[in-house]
């Protein structure tokens, strides 16, 4: 249970004992636990390493510090590690984004290419994606982040929706599960369902994508900055990557209209979600951007999820629930 802490499980086994028989020798000890000598003397130098015991080379006796001290340094150690692997992963995004962003802006102005086209401009994406929908043949498939809706987003949406569903044309939308919430966006997804449409929500929607035809797919040049324009790709091979993104997503979604399951261990795919970010070192207000609820609700969420593992921090929580098997 403590691998991501450093301490293997033959370590622990060795540990455990210690706190609960602290009189034994290695001797003893290693009798008790059925291993050799020499393997019960190696886990107490690792766990000496760690600063969860204190042995005298001289005389060999073992004595462990206290818990509450070494694992808070133990845990403090790991969660500054997830966020360093947090902040590379985020800088990595960031880089794939600029080359994305270099190679269009190093275009041609208004030429057409078989990779990717930048489009510039909150209306000119708008203009974009009812073309591609007005020209859809047979399928489109939609990634909406942020919960609830754009009024004006639905209302430019909704004739298009209805031109293509009457046409034949498959319609299946992955909607972030906070558009619950919002009795607008429900309405306009229970209206679109009824016409044929197909609709699901997962906890987490990583960026807003239309897939038309699995020719073409838009998707955001920067995810956090609408702004900042879309990139429109062709090339066979990465539109596939896209359409797989979507069906790996789809396929753990909540069909709408259902309530979303609870696991073995009674967690909603809300709740596993936010185990997992509070995991990697998020806080509490990067946690409710991500899953499109209010900071009351996340922290309401965190302190039910700390006192069900019996955690002291966050971070904790998500470590402890991961050693769990909740996730």
């Amino acid at each position: 249970m403590l691998e991501a802490l450093g301490i293997k499980e033959s370590t622990e086994a060795v540990y455990r004992l210690l706190l609960e028989r602290p009189e034994f020798d290695v001797t003893e000890m290693a009798s008790h636990l059925g291993r050799p000598e020499a393997e019960v003397r190696e886990a107490l130098a690792c766990l000496a390493d760690l600063k969860l015991v204190l042995m005298d080379d001289s005389s060999g006796e073992v004595e462990p510090f206290n818990p509450d001290v070494g694992f808070s340094f133990l845990l403090s150690r790991a969660e500054a590690e997830l966020s360093k692997r947090k902040r590379q992963v985020e800088q990595a995004g960031r880089a794939v984004a600029g080359i994305l962003a270099s190679y269009a802006d190093h275009s041609e102005p208004g030429v057409r290419h078989d990779l990717v086209d930048r489009i510039t401009g909150l209306d000119h994406v708008r203009e974009r994606l009812e073309d591609l929908a007005a020209n859809a043949r047979a399928e489109c498939l939609s990634l909406l982040p942020g919960g609830a809706q754009l009024p004006d987003t639905m209302d430019a949406s909704q004739p298009l929706d209805q031109l293509a569903l009457e046409r034949g044309v498959k319609i299946r939308s992955i909607y972030q599960e906070s558009f619950r919430n919002d009795p607008p966006t429900v309405e306009y997804v229970r209206w679109y369902c009824d016409l044929g449409g197909e609709a699901r929500t997962v906890p987490v929607v990583p960026m807003l994508m239309v897939i038309v035809d699995r020719e073409a797919a838009l998707v955001p040049v920067d995810p956090e900055d609408g702004r900042a324009g879309a990139l429109e790709v062709r090339s066979p091979g990465l539109v596939h990557a896209l359409v797989v993104l979507f069906d790996r997503l789809w396929d753990a979604g909540t069909p709408f209209g259902e309530t979303p399951r609870r696991d073995a261990h009674d967690l909603s795919p809300q709740e596993r979600e936010l185990l997992m970010l509070l995991g990697i070192g998020c806080t509490d207000d990067i946690a409710a951007r991500r899953l499109g609820i209010s900071l009351r609700t996340v922290r309401r969420m965190s302190s039910e999820l700390m006192n069900r593992l019996g955690a002291r921090s966050r971070f904790e929580a998500g470590v402890r629930a991961a050693k769990e098997g909740w996730l």
